[in-house]
């Protein structure tokens, strides 16, 4: 397997163990923070409405997002640990891609969530059903993993020939596919497509 080198932040690599110090606290802030309020939604009673149920999604996704990101960087500024090998920069780029889109998906059923209950509050319990809490759930899932798959097989299908130095602290796909030796037009719009259709789009229907 090729092992890539991730340099963290270019230009300030002298300050790379100070950087890691808020970057440590704030990790285990969101952890801690994002944790206890999944566990005090999922045992007090009275929080179990739909505006609930989606803030514990959120804080889910808060927390898987960090995690993908945060322990290497920590690594990296602080034990030199740069190297990573090719398939654990692919895994590290699908879950940070998969996450992000997922909680773009959440914060637009939050915001129908409001929309319903600011204009049909008396219908509101019977719209935002378990059921339909639970499918709208599903569905960001499912539309993340059909948006982000197809990065793994763009990045695989690429041909490399020894570039391994990624200008970041983390591996995402645009990073990768720049060490190829390859075209990558279809990674470039692929990505800017799917970036409209997904973020750009739940955008804008949040904003609506």
């Amino acid at each position: 397997d090729v092992w890539y080198v991730l340099i963290g932040i270019p230009g300030l690599e002298d300050l790379h163990a100070w950087i890691a110090i808020p970057i440590c606290s704030m990790y285990i802030v969101a952890v801690i923070g994002n944790v206890l309020l999944i566990f005090l939604i999922m045992t007090e009673r009275s929080l179990h409405e739909p505006m609930y149920f989606f803030l514990s999604m959120l804080a889910l996704a808060d927390v898987l997002l960090s995690t993908a990101t945060a322990p290497k960087m920590l690594a990296i500024f602080w034990f030199h640990s740069r190297g990573i090998s090719f398939s654990s920069c692919v895994s590290q780029m699908f879950f940070i891609h998969f996450i992000f889109v997922a909680e773009s998906a959440i914060l637009l059923a939050m915001a129908f969530d409001r929309y319903v209950a600011i204009c049909y509050p008396l219908r509101y319990t019977t719209i935002l059903t378990s059921s339909v809490i639970g499918k709208i759930g599903t569905a960001a899932v499912v539309r993340s993993l059909f948006i982000c798959g197809p990065f793994i097989f763009l990045v695989y299908r690429l041909l490399y020939c020894g570039r391994n130095i990624i200008p970041h602290s983390y591996c995402e796909h645009m990073g990768i596919a720049r060490l190829a030796c390859d075209n990558i037009t279809v990674n470039i719009i692929y990505g800017l497509t799917m970036a409209l259709l997904s973020t750009g789009l739940d955008i804008i229907l949040i904003i609506i």
